[in-house]
């Protein structure tokens, strides 16, 4: 569904996969225009993704983050057609890039160029490193991001497997492309004051490296360092899913009283009343013992019995369920968060709505994701259109 916050804004998107492409996304989800422009024949690469699509390149990778977007195929090494995106720079609000800056600069569509055509211009360079160190002109895709800023050693200190592994989501591209989005956004705003556009540089290992190393830097925030790197209570081996009769649930014991509670719901209010458990600093540091405790206890119920007994308790919980019962989720379900929608080409489809919602905001139904130069025609057509009425 779309919302109206930016309604008016022209977005150029020439990106691929998931970094750019979320961010415009979110862009389109609030209101944005997007133009995706697509290299010929091949288009976006995330349109070849692995999962099976009805139609080939239109895989449903592709789908979840295009939605909202109008696409054109031009090959910028054609005069026309690199004339065709400089008119559709000329007028644009935003251009979110993610080709790197020596082809850019080949193509005459580097900032100093592109703001030479259009100085309310916001350009929202989408890179790997930032431009000024040594990896500058290094390819970056987010299996690279996640070894890069140590996220690939954190799982082996979670189970003490040594063997360095990814996280199993993209979650580097996703977290760089929110942040790209909040930066054109800030842009935008300043804009308004100003007039006058900008150049945006998002560099995809700096954004991840700050996003993990929140809490992860842990003791080498001090100088000299007074702990090891990672934020203990993420990295304990005992603080997972506890098992059940019938499957896991996760509980959070995050306050004092909450062990007490926990183990009041679990029928074994004695063990956390033993002295060492009641002393200043005792629970913290037997917390090892008391997760493996609660492991011990928690078979002894089923997980909805679990469930209802942390919610009637007030201790935070959730049945663990598999990555394919989320679609049925009964809060899901109630808030409208899985759309299903008729694509001309695709058929029957899920569309994830737009988790931010904004009171008092008409909502629309959105522009479906685009076959490749699906709107080719008509958007050379406005080009043209727009270059005779300057002319």
């Amino acid at each position: 569904m779309v919302q109206p916050q930016l309604a008016g804004v022209k977005v150029v998107d020439l990106t691929t996969v998931v970094f750019g492409p979320y961010c415009t996304q979110i862009l389109a989800d609030l209101g944005a225009e997007v133009i995706k422009v697509e290299s010929p024949g091949f288009g976006d690469a995330f349109r070849w993704s692995a999962t099976p699509a009805h139609t080939p390149g239109m895989a449903p990778g592709f789908m979840a983050v295009n939605r909202g977007k109008r696409s054109i195929a031009l090959d910028l090494k054609a005069e026309e057609d690199l004339a065709v995106m400089r008119g559709l720079l000329a007028d644009a609000d935003l251009f979110v890039v993610n080709v790197r800056g020596k082809g850019l600069e080949r193509l005459g569509l580097d900032y100093a160029s592109v703001s030479a055509l259009n100085p309310r211009l916001i350009y929202v360079h989408c890179v790997g490193f930032g431009q000024e160190g040594p990896y500058a002109d290094l390819q970056a895709y987010d299996d690279v991001i996640q070894a890069a800023t140590g996220t690939a050693t954190l799982l082996p200190r979670v189970d003490g497997h040594p063997r360095p592994r990814y996280l199993p989501s993209l979650i580097a591209d996703k977290v760089a492309g929110l942040h790209a989005a909040y930066g054109a956004m800030a842009a935008l705003y300043a804009r308004e004051k100003t007039g006058q556009g900008q150049l945006l540089e998002v560099p995809m290992f700096e954004v991840f490296s700050s996003f993990m190393l929140l809490e992860h830097l842990g003791g080498q925030t001090f100088d000299p360092p007074n702990a090891p790197v990672g934020y203990a209570r993420q990295v304990d081996p005992y603080r997972q899913p506890f098992p059940t009769r019938d499957g896991a649930i996760s509980i959070v014991m995050y306050s004092y009283d909450a062990w007490d509670r926990v183990f009041a719901v679990l029928e074994d209010p004695e063990f956390i009343a033993q002295e060492r458990f009641t002393v200043k600093g005792g629970r913290a540091a037997h917390q090892d013992e008391l997760y493996q405790h609660v492991a011990r206890l928690t078979p002894n119920f089923t997980s909805a019995e679990l469930q209802s007994r942390c919610d009637a308790a007030q201790l935070p919980a959730q049945v663990v369920r598999d990555l394919s019962e989320v679609i049925h989720d009964p809060h899901l379900q109630a808030v409208g968060f899985f759309q299903r929608r008729e694509h001309p080409s695709e058929g029957a489809y899920f569309e994830q709505a737009q988790p931010v919602r904004f009171a008092g905001s008409a909502e629309e139904d959105g522009r479906m994701p685009p076959r490749l130069d699906e709107h080719g025609a008509e958007i050379r057509a406005e080009v043209a259109r727009r270059s005779e009425a300057r002319d």
